[in-house]
């Protein structure tokens, strides 16, 4: 169900997520031209990063609304509905796998031989997570307006990696940065989350508002300066 949610918020989900650091996107996939896939697409957000750095990019998502937005950004991207799970491609035909904010969400079991399968031999998996940081006061009394996150496991790929002997080594990095938010995209962006946009009317309504009132104590000149920490990983396939 909570996987099922993002569909129904892709207007909201375009609109208020975050990019990815290009310092971080660049650690992922490395510097020169790849043919990338990147997988769990959503609305395009890792897609056009990649892009910009002038990779050759198709994006599978298997939502139709999140897509369809993907498709309104960037019409030139080869962009086709499927899952990590059964990826609608040939064998050995890109050079980097990413998933930006969605290998959790993935049965790993079944979508690591697929990306095995789609990646040519000593090809990359990259795995990247835009999350709030943690180590800040800000974001903790942020945390505790919330629900607990219960959905998907959290955004640890290791154990998966390794159990699936079909990867080597797995290495990680972090990457820190802060991001502007006026009030409605804090608010927002906030709704679009999976353990948010799941409650009920009524409390996700007292939740919203909670953000909004957070908004007006924390924020200085009208905007809020948050901290993030993009977490990403990546492995080479044997």
């Amino acid at each position: 169900m909570r996987a099922r949610s993002f569909g129904s918020n892709a207007d909201a989900y375009e609109r208020t997520r975050p990019l990815y650091p290009e310092e971080a996107v660049r650690w992922v996939v490395g510097d020169d031209p790849r043919r990338i896939l990147d997988l769990g697409a959503g609305t395009g957000k890792l897609t056009r990063s990649l892009v910009a750095l002038g990779h050759d990019v198709i994006a599978v998502e298997p939502s139709s609304e999140m897509i369809g937005q993907l498709r309104l950004a960037l019409p030139g991207v080869e962009a086709l509905e499927g899952a990590a799970e059964r990826i609608p491609i040939p064998p050995g035909r890109v050079d980097v796998v990413t998933a930006g904010q969605a290998f959790h969400w993935f049965d790993a079991e079944l979508a690591l031989p697929e990306i095995a399968r789609v990646l040519r031999p000593g090809g990359t998996i990259g795995l990247l997570w835009n999350l709030w940081d943690e180590e800040s006061s800000l974001v903790a009394r942020m945390y505790d307006l919330l629900p607990p996150f219960g959905g998907a496991g959290e955004p640890e790929p290791t154990a998966s990696l390794e159990r699936s002997e079909l990867f080597g080594p797995l290495e990680e990095a972090s990457f820190n940065w802060t991001r502007t938010l006026l009030r409605e995209e804090l608010v927002e962006g906030v709704g679009t989350q999976s353990s948010v946009a799941t409650l009920s009317g009524a409390d996700r309504a007292d939740r919203l508002a909670a953000v909004g009132r957070f908004w007006d104590e924390e924020s200085a000149g009208g905007v809020l300066e948050l901290p993030y920490r993009t977490h990403a990983y990546r492995a080479n396939r044997l």
